[in-house]
């Protein structure tokens, strides 16, 4: 089975009906077989942009297992912050520095994403890029 990190733009499109990239992001859960990961922090950052219908919609997704929901252990932080500095040019929030973290950890590199820019420069410290899955033109 094969895995993909979820980045925030992706669950606000699916999230959100009038979003240009709704049927897009349906589409590709609609023929994707393998496992979704979302870090915790994904999942904060997209309620601050779905409606309340959308969060309740996100929120039940999650608790039928539609995707893995990946906490941060607090030994995670210290990781984060350096991740931060690392990239500090491109300024990360704390959630892409997040998904940084948790793609080392998880050795997945696979991202759905709508940040093509960011995610295309993060390196693992091992020196690999992250995988862009094509899911919307």
């Amino acid at each position: 089975m094969r895995a993909v990190l979820a980045d925030t733009g992706f669950l606000v499109a699916l999230g959100i009906q009038r979003d240009p990239r709704h049927q897009a992001a349906k589409a590709f859960l609609a023929k994707y077989k393998g496992e979704i990961i979302v870090a915790a922090p994904v999942v904060v950052e997209s309620c601050y942009f779905l409606s309340v219908a959308g969060k309740m919609r996100l929120m039940d997704w999650i608790a039928k297992g539609g995707v893995r929901l990946a906490e941060l252990p607090i030994a995670a932080h210290a990781d984060i912050g350096v991740i931060i500095g690392r990239f500090a040019e491109l300024e990360p929030d704390f959630t892409d520095a997040a998904i940084v973290w948790l793609a080392q950890k998880t050795a997945c590199r696979a991202i759905l994403t709508v940040d093509t820019r960011d995610f295309g420069i993060y390196r693992f410290n091992n020196g690999k890029r992250f995988e862009l899955v094509k899911w919307f033109d």
